[in-house]
C-alpha cells in the first residue's frame, strides 16, 4: 500500500503551491448568507492566505519576487491608487479602498503568477473555473425550473447560483468565465478526448448563462468567443461556431427554454438607446454623474470610495433610489446604487486621468503580450495554444465586462485569479525567462516560477 501511495503523495506535493489558488476558486461554490450585504466572503479570506503563503515561500527560498516586467506591469496601478487614497474623503475610506484595489489588481495576481509553474498548473486552474461554472450553473438551472431563483419581472426565475440576489451578477460572471475557459480548451491542440469534454462543457454552460438574464455577460461572452475563434484559425473556428449555434437553437428554440423572456431580454439590448428600461436609464445617469465628477477633478478624481459621497450632487433627478432584490432565499431589499456600474468610469471619477491611464496601461500591456505569446505558440507547435486562448479570453472578457460593470461582491476575487493567469502567460509563460533565485540556497531548490514546457 505504501508503495502505491508514495507516487500520489509526491504528485500532490508537487501540486501544493497551485492548489492554494484552486482553493480560492472552490470557496466560491459555497452558498452566501442571505442576510449578508454582498461584501467579502470566504474566497476573499483565502486570497489573503494565498498572498501570505506566497510571501513565506519567497522568503524561505530567498527568491526574487517577480520578473522585472511583471513587477512593472502589475505595479503600475499603485501610483494612481496612492494619490487617490490621499485624496479620499476620510482616511478609513482611503485605506479600505486601496486595500481592495491592491487585493484584486496587484497582490493576488502577483501571487497567482508566482505559484503557477507550468502549463499543467495553468490548465488545472482553467478546469477549476469550468468545474465551478458547472456547479453554479446547475444550481442556477434548478432555481429556474423550481421557481426558487431571484426575482425577475415578477417571477422568481432568475438563475443566480449560490450567490443570491445580493450578488445577482455572481453566477453570470462565474458561468461566463467557465464557458470562456472551456471554449478555449476545446479550440486547443490537446487530445481529442480532452477537447470533446471541453466542448461539451462549453455547450452545457450556454443554458445557465441564458437563464442568468444578464445582457452584459451575454455581450462579453459573445465578443470573447469571437476573438478566440479568430485566434484559433478559420477552419476550426467555423466548425466550433456551427456546433455552438446548433446548441443554441436546440436549447432556446427546440426546447423552448425561457423563449419569451429571453426574446424580450435580447431585444432590449437593441433598445438601450431608443427605449431603455429603468435599469439602463439609471446606468446612463450614473455614467453621466461619473463623467461630471471627472471634469471637476480631472487629474486625481474625487478620491477612493468617493463616488457614493458625490453621487447625489452630480446625478440628475431621474436616478431611482435603488434596485429591488428578492428571492433565492433572501427577503426583499432595496439596494442603493453606489457605483457607476462601469469600471472605467469608476476609476476615472475616483482616481482621475492619472489612475485611468495607469490601469489602462497595465491592462493593455497584458493584452498585447498575451496576444503575442499566443501567436508565437501557434507558430511554434501544438503545445500551449489552449493556454494562450484561455489567457486572452479571460482578459478580453474582463475588459469588455468592465465597460458596464465594476468590482464588488464575493465573485470579484475571480477577476484577481484570472488576471494572475493572464500575467503568467503574457509575462512569464510560454518559454520566456523566469524569475531567477537571488541566492542559490541549495542545488535542488525548486524555482518559484519555472519555465513553461
Amino acid at each position: 500500500m505504501s508503495l502505491a501511495v508514495t507516487p500520489l503523495v509526491r504528485r500532490g506535493a508537487a501540486l501544493t503551491p497551485v492548489l492554494t489558488v484552486v482553493a480560492v476558486i472552490a470557496l466560491l461554490a459555497l452558498p452566501l448568507d442571505p442576510r449578508s450585504e454582498g461584501g467579502p466572503g470566504p474566497a476573499d479570506a483565502m486570497s489573503g492566505f494565498l498572498v501570505l503563503f506566497c510571501v513565506v515561500r519567497l522568503v524561505r527560498d530567498r527568491r526574487r519576487p517577480l520578473p522585472r516586467a511583471a513587477a512593472v506591469v502589475l505595479g503600475l496601478p499603485v501610483l494612481g491608487l496612492a494619490v487617490a487614497a490621499l485624496g479620499a474623503y476620510s482616511p478609513e475610506a482611503g485605506i479600505t479602498g486601496m486595500g481592495r484595489y491592491l487585493q484584486i489588481f496587484v497582490l493576488v495576481p502577483a501571487a497567482v503568477l508566482l505559484l503557477i509553474r507550468g502549463q499543467g498548473d495553468f490548465r488545472l486552474l482553467a478546469w477549476s473555473f469550468v468545474a465551478l461554472a458547472g456547479w453554479q450553473g446547475a444550481v442556477g438551472v434548478h432555481q429556474y425550473v423550481t421557481l426558487t431563483g431571484a426575482s425577475f419581472q415578477g417571477e422568481q426565475i432568475r438563475a443566480v447560483g449560490t450567490f443570491g440576489p445580493q450578488d445577482v451578477m455572481g453566477m453570470a460572471t462565474v458561468v461566463s468565465v467557465g464557458l470562456v475557459c472551456a471554449f478555449a480548451l476545446a479550440l486547443g491542440r490537446t487530445s481529442v478526448r480532452e477537447r470533446a469534454v471541453a466542448l461539451a462543457c462549453a455547450l452545457a454552460l450556454l443554458l445557465p448563462l441564458a437563464l442568468s438574464f444578464s445582457r452584459g455577460a451575454w455581450i462579453a461572452t459573445a465578443v470573447t468567443c469571437t476573438v478566440q475563434l479568430v485566434l484559433a484559425g478559420l477552419r476550426r473556428a467555423l466548425k466550433v461556431a456551427a456546433a455552438v449555434v446548433a446548441a443554441g437553437v436546440v436549447l432556446v428554440g427546440g426546447l423552448g427554454v425561457g423563449t419569451t423572456l429571453l426574446e424580450e431580454r435580447i431585444n432590449s439590448i437593441t433598445q438601450v438607446a431608443d427605449a431603455p428600461d429603468q435599469s439602463v436609464a439609471d446606468r446612463y445617469t450614473l455614467w453621466a454623474a461619473a463623467t461630471d465628477m471627472w471634469r471637476d477633478h480631472s487629474l486625481t478624481g474625487v478620491g477612493l470610495k468617493g463616488f457614493p459621497e458625490y453621487r447625489d450632487a452630480y446625478a440628475s433627478l431621474t436616478l431611482s433610489s435603488g434596485s429591488d432584490t428578492d428571492g433565492a432565499g433572501a427577503a426583499y431589499r432595496r439596494q442603493p446604487l453606489l457605483s457607476p456600474h462601469s469600471m472605467y468610469l469608476l476609476v476615472l471619477s475616483e482616481q482621475g486621468l492619472l489612475g485611468l491611464m495607469a490601469f489602462a496601461g497595465s491592462w493593455l500591456t497584458l493584452l498585447v503580450c498575451a496576444l503575442r505569446a499566443t501567436v508565437r505558440a501557434r507558430a511554434s507547435g501544438p503545445h500551449g495554444v489552449d493556454c494562450g486562448l484561455v489567457a486572452c479570453g479571460l482578459l478580453v472578457w474582463q475588459l469588455t465586462d468592465f465597460a458596464y460593470a465594476d468590482i464588488g461582491g464575493p465573485s470579484t476575487v475571480l477577476a484577481a485569479v484570472a488576471l494572475g493567469m493572464v500575467a503568467w502567460w503574457a509575462l512569464a509563460g510560454n518559454g520566456k525567462a523566469q524569475a531567477a533565485p537571488a541566492v542559490p540556497v541549495r542545488a535542488n531548490a525548486p524555482e518559484s516560477v519555472t519555465r513553461c514546457p
